[in-house]
């Protein structure tokens, strides 16, 4: 159990120590992951951004990702879900999810660091199905980084197998047999919100320039 998400941070960094000297461009998950981001990048000696994603929820549970959509409107969906998916529904799901990263986007602010041709290490606090993260990944791999690495602190064995064919690595630290959610393996798990996310990028940015 990490104690909090900058003890994952922490161990993340420690786990991937091979990578510092490359500059990696480490890229959080919003909103969970992106306390960690900043951290990650200090102990990789490398820079910090942001992928926006979201989760696609099924219809009556929002809290169960059948997928996920980034901000180009690239969709992933689970593929043991997909076919079950009405239509009609997703596209819903979808246009409403993108209107929420329309406006985080705005929100966060500053100037997106391109991956072309960088090391580049998504970072997520934790995988449940995997939906999220992967369409964070894919929306990366299309920008045609060198090398795309995910560090997760804990996730499922059938999420990581999945992850693996969407990143060239991923380091997970912790694969519990019995998992629930995310938040089990975290003794203080509280939310972030839009304003410590925006907060976070602007601190950086500060202290880069």
């Amino acid at each position: 159990m990490f104690q909090d998400r900058t003890d994952a941070a922490r161990q993340l960094g420690l786990a991937l120590a091979q990578l510092r000297g490359q500059r990696p461009l480490v890229l959080a998950v919003p909103r969970g992951a992106v306390p960690m981001g900043p951290i990650l990048a200090e102990a990789l000696e490398g820079d910090f951004d942001v992928v926006l994603v979201r989760k696609l929820g099924a219809p009556g549970n929002a809290e169960y990702a059948i997928g996920a959509v980034d901000e180009a409107g690239n969709v992933y969906l689970n593929p043991d879900l997909a076919a079950h998916v009405d239509p009609a529904y997703l596209a819903q799901e979808t246009a409403r999810q993108r209107a929420v990263l329309s406006r985080r986007r705005t929100q966060y602010g500053g100037a997106r660091i391109d991956p072309a041709g960088r090391l580049v290490v998504v970072v997520d606090d934790g995988v449940a199905t995997g939906a999220t993260l992967i369409a964070a990944l894919d929306a990366v791999r299309a920008q045609r980084p060198a090398r795309l690495v995910v560090a997760v602190g804990v996730a499922p064995a059938g999420a990581v197998a999945r992850l693996r064919a969407h990143a060239d690595e991923v380091v997970c630290l912790h694969v519990p047999q019995d998992f629930y959610a995310v938040g089990q393996f975290y003794r203080d798990f509280e939310p972030v919100e839009d304003e410590h996310v925006r907060q976070l990028l602007l601190d950086w940015q500060r202290g880069c320039g």
